[in-house]
């Protein structure tokens, strides 16, 4: 209830100061498990996405987070904790128990933000939970956000963002090889594709 008030003023808060233009909301599976994989450039892309996405995520958040009244937020608008830089099973049993119940989870494979330039070096971890859990992967590519809020800065600028999704990734088409070749492969092409709706989405 919380996160749904919250979630409506917020769009026309969100569309007003940074004439948030979103292509590609009907590539967001309708029903049924999916991870919503992006480029991470600011605080600001979990906030955009959540707000303008057909259907609730839960997004992976860095543990550091979860501490007085930011961690009480962050649950009531669907967040959970991950320690970056483990292989945390307690998040990814929470992202795959999320996932085979129907849910989305949001989550950036770069693990932190990266540079304005483009996505940088990916983990695996995206890639192993969704061939776990048997789930496709969205691609999305934030643009404009790099400029929202980068690093260092305490408020944001009111620049134009757009949020380009892209068709969904079937890792049931990545069979080849051992496990660590197979979740390779399809984090390789989880960064390509998410390259590709950034270049789109900079043309919009």
């Amino acid at each position: 209830m919380f996160a749904a008030i919250v979630r409506a003023p917020a769009r026309v808060v969100f569309k007003v100061a940074f004439r948030i233009k979103v292509v590609g909301r009907e590539n967001i599976p309708s029903t049924g498990g999916a991870i919503i994989a992006g480029n991470h450039v600011s605080y600001m892309d979990p906030a955009f996405l959540w707000t303008y996405s057909p259907r609730w995520i839960h997004f992976m958040a860095k543990s550091e987070l979860f501490h007085g009244w930011v961690g009480w937020l962050l649950t009531k608008f669907y967040a959970f904790p991950v320690a970056r830089g483990t292989a945390d099973r307690a998040a990814i049993g929470t992202a795959t128990t999320f996932l085979e119940s129907g849910e989305l989870v949001g989550m950036f494979p770069e693990g932190t933000r990266a540079g304005a330039d483009g996505p940088g070096e990916a983990h695996g971890g995206v890639a192993f939970i969704a061939m776990r859990a048997g789930v496709p992967v969205v691609p999305v590519a934030f643009s404009g956000t790099e400029r929202v809020l980068p690093r260092g800065q305490k408020l944001p600028k009111f620049v134009r963002v757009v949020i380009k999704i892209g068709k969904p990734i079937d890792p049931a088409d990545y069979t080849e090889g051992t496990r660590k070749e197979r979740v390779e492969t399809l984090t390789a092409e989880i960064m390509r594709r998410i390259g590709e709706e950034l270049v789109e989405a900079g043309r919009l």
